[in-house]
């Protein structure tokens, strides 16, 4: 049995991920940053948003707003747990409205 975690992993994080990035590099944070913020490398932010990873669901409008929401508290903090927390409500409350591409 799957835990809905666990598809979360493969196909949502990585989207959500991406749409932060894109949405932050818009609000003019660098790669870097974004990286340092988000607990990943440099290249990974390079990868998606150059679309090479995480572009396997579509979206949603609310799923949109999410991101833009979130995407303006991450620019604020560099707390880690608070971080974790808005990817985690991007996560929750897309999952029932986001579907494999």
């Amino acid at each position: 049995m799957k835990i809905p975690c666990e598809n979360a992993i493969w196909y949502v994080l990585p989207r959500i991920r991406a749409d932060l990035a894109r949405e932050l590099v818009k609000k003019g944070m660098s790669q870097n940053k974004i990286a340092e913020r988000l607990g990943i490398t440099p290249a990974a932010i390079s990868q998606y948003l150059h679309k090479k990873r995480g572009g396997r669901i579509e979206i949603t409008t609310g799923y949109k707003r999410n991101i833009v929401k979130a995407a303006k508290e991450i620019r604020k903090t560099k707390d880690s747990n608070k971080i974790s927390k808005l990817i985690c409500q991007c996560c929750m409350g897309s999952r029932s409205k986001l579907s494999k591409g």
